[in-house]
C-alpha cells in the first residue's frame, strides 16, 4: 500500500514537473511571438490614449476597459480561429499574408513620417468635443481600429509558432492575445491617469510632493511624442524586417543574402560585440526597407490620385 502510494506520488510529481515544463515552454512561446510584435504594440499603446482626450475622469479608466473588452473579443473571437484554420488547412497563405500586414506596418510609419514632414498630421477629436451621447460610437470606432493592430499582431506571433501542433498554437496565441491586451490598456491606463494622479500631487503641502506632480504632469506629452517616434520606428523596422524574411522565404533571396553579407562585413571590421553590430546593422537595413516600401505605397495611395485629379 505504501508503495503503490509513493508511486502515485512519483505520477503526481512527474505530472507536475510537465505541466510545469509545458507551461514554461508556452510562456516562452509566447513571449517570443509577442517580441516580433513590438512595433505594432507600441503604436497601440500611443495611439488609444487620444480617444480620451478631453473626457471626465470620472470616465476615463470605464472608457479604456471597454476599449480594452473589445480588443480581447476581437483576438480571441474573430482572428485567433480565423488564423488556426489557415494555418491548419491552409498554411502557405501564412507568409504572403504576414508580408502583406508588414507591408501595412511600412505605409503606416512612412505615413506617419510623410504626416509629419508635409504638416498633414491628423488630429483625433477629444471625446469631449464630441458630447457624452458619442462615446458609445467612439468606442466602437476604437475596436474598430484596434482590430487591424490585433490583426497584424496576432499574424506576426502566429509566425514564430507557426511548428507548433495546432492545440499549442491555440494556447500559445490565446495567451499571446491575453498578454498584449492586459499589457497595453495596462499601460494605456496608466497613461490617462498619469495626469490626474501629477495634479493631485501637486495640490498637495508637501514641496517634494508638489514638484514631483508637477513633473508627471509636464512629462506626459513627452511621453506620448516619445512613443510615437518609438512606434514609428518599431513598425518600419519589423515590417521591414518581414518583407525581408518573407522574400528569402517565397525564394527571392539576393536581398536577404546581402544583408547577411553587410551584417558579417560591418562585425567583423568592428571587431568587438559583433552580435549587438549585426543586430544593429539588420534593424537599420530593415527600417530603410520598410521606409522605402512604405513610402512607395504612400506615394501610390496619397500623391499619384491627386496629379490625375489636377489633370
Amino acid at each position: 500500500m505504501a508503495g503503490g502510494l509513493v508511486a502515485l506520488l512519483d505520477d503526481i510529481a512527474a505530472l507536475t514537473r510537465l505541466a510545469a515544463a509545458s507551461a514554461d515552454d508556452v510562456g516562452a512561446a509566447a513571449g517570443r511571438a509577442s517580441a516580433k510584435a513590438a512595433g505594432v504594440i507600441v503604436d497601440d499603446a500611443a495611439v488609444t490614449p487620444r480617444y480620451v482626450q478631453g473626457l471626465a475622469p470620472e470616465r476615463e479608466l470605464s472608457v479604456v476597459a471597454r476599449i480594452a473588452k473589445g480588443s480581447l473579443r476581437n483576438k480571441l473571437l474573430f482572428i485567433l480561429p480565423a488564423l488556426l484554420l489557415l494555418s491548419q488547412f491552409l498554411p502557405w497563405v501564412l507568409t504572403p499574408l504576414l508580408m502583406l500586414g508588414g507591408a501595412y506596418l511600412c505605409f503606416e510609419g512612412a505615413e506617419k513620417i510623410w504626416e509629419k514632414v508635409a504638416g498633414h498630421e491628423k488630429q483625433e477629436v477629444p471625446m469631449s468635443a464630441m458630447g457624452s451621447e458619442r462615446e458609445d460610437q467612439v468606442v466602437s470606432g476604437a475596436v474598430r481600429t484596434d482590430f487591424i493592430l490585433s490583426a497584424e499582431i496576432m499574424v506576426i506571433s502566429l509566425n514564430e509558432v507557426a511548428a507548433e501542433t495546432f492545440w499549442s498554437r491555440a494556447v500559445i496565441l490565446a495567451v499571446v492575445a491575453l498578454g498584449i491586451t492586459v499589457l497595453v490598456y495596462g499601460v494605456v491606463a496608466l497613461i490617462v491617469k498619469t495626469d490626474d494622479v501629477g495634479l493631485a500631487l501637486a495640490e498637495r503641502s508637501s514641496t517634494v510632493a508638489q514638484k514631483v506632480g508637477r513633473f508627471l504632469v509636464r512629462a506626459m506629452p513627452k511621453v506620448l511624442w516619445l512613443l510615437t517616434v518609438v512606434g514609428v520606428a518599431a513598425m518600419l523596422w519589423v515590417g521591414g524586417h518581414i518583407l525581408l524574411v518573407g522574400m528569402d522565404e517565397l525564394g527571392v533571396p539576393w536581398i536577404y543574402d546581402a544583408v547577411h553579407h553587410l551584417e558579417e562585413a560591418v562585425a567583423g571590421a568592428i571587431g568587438v560585440a559583433e552580435g549587438l553590430w549585426t543586430w544593429l546593422t539588420n534593424t537599420a537595413v530593415s527600417a530603410l526597407l520598410g521606409l522605402a516600401v512604405g513610402a512607395v505605397v504612400v506615394a501610390a495611395l496619397h500623391l499619384l490620385p491627386r496629379r490625375r485629379a489636377a489633370h
